[in-house]
């Protein structure tokens, strides 16, 4: 198995684990993501530690080690991207395995359980073309002013959803065009998503541009961009105005 199908097939099995959970209604509510969480990243690392003993591994649900910064090959997992969407029995969580080589997301896989989708870095994804209004996904609690501005700029319709990875497919599905996060994230609320994205055929970067890097010391990543690359300048133009 190569690392793009162990990715998948540990995403989706993740993802099937999480939905039997949720459907036991044996739990529910945080205590619910709580346990989700952990089953989750229980799985996933111990398939990833099973079929790639020599890789290391940086999880949202486990105690960093510094050994990974002298690794070259380093998993990068969301167990349960969307917590609080996965405990309130709503669709846009994910699942996210993302592979990074010297620093760059060289593939990923996230699994959208409650659709159900999976969407890969191997596959040939083909985004369906909008001719309509512009549309901006952004966070259904906590909408970043930025992307509000930037929306407004371009005359686009915001469209609120759940957990990073939900937000980045509904791009890479053609659901929405653009994804403007500025509040900050951890390198695995973006790792896997930004994988599937690149492969998709669309621009992916910080707000001013510059490329993402992973495994690095300080997992926190202030912002992110996920559009088409013809888009790209644009939003670029418009989010540095609107943060200088």
């Amino acid at each position: 198995m190569n690392d793009s199908e162990l990715a998948r097939q540990i995403a989706e099995s993740a993802g099937r684990i999480l939905m039997d959970l949720r459907q036991s209604g044996l739990f529910e509510g945080k205590a619910l993501g709580a346990l989700g969480d952990q089953l989750a990243n229980s799985f996933i690392t111990q398939a990833l530690r099973s079929h790639r003993p020599g890789d290391a591994i940086l999880s949202e649900e486990e105690k960093d080690s510094p050994a990974r910064l002298t690794a070259s090959r380093v998993w990068i997992v969301d167990p349960l991207d969307g917590t609080r969407e996965y405990g309130e029995a709503r669709a846009d969580w994910a699942v996210h395995v993302a592979l990074t080589i010297d620093g760059e997301a060289v593939l990923g896989a996230v699994a959208l359980p409650g659709l159900p989708l999976t969407l890969s870095s191997d596959e040939a994804l083909n985004r369906p073309r909008h001719s309509g209004k512009l549309r901006l996904v952004v966070s259904r609690t906590r909408p970043a002013t930025e992307a509000a501005a930037v929306a407004e700029a371009l005359g686009a319709e915001l469209i609120p959803m759940g957990s990073a990875g939900a937000k980045m497919m509904a791009v890479v599905r053609g659901e929405a065009d653009v994804y403007l996060h500025s509040g900050g994230q951890h390198e695995w609320d973006s790792c896997a998503p930004v994988a599937v994205a690149r492969a998709a055929g669309l621009h992916v970067s910080r707000l001013d541009g510059s490329p993402l890097r992973y495994n690095q010391a300080n997992t926190y990543m202030p912002d992110l961009l996920v559009c088409p690359v013809e888009l790209a300048g644009r939003v670029i133009e418009l989010a540095a105005r609107r943060l200088t």
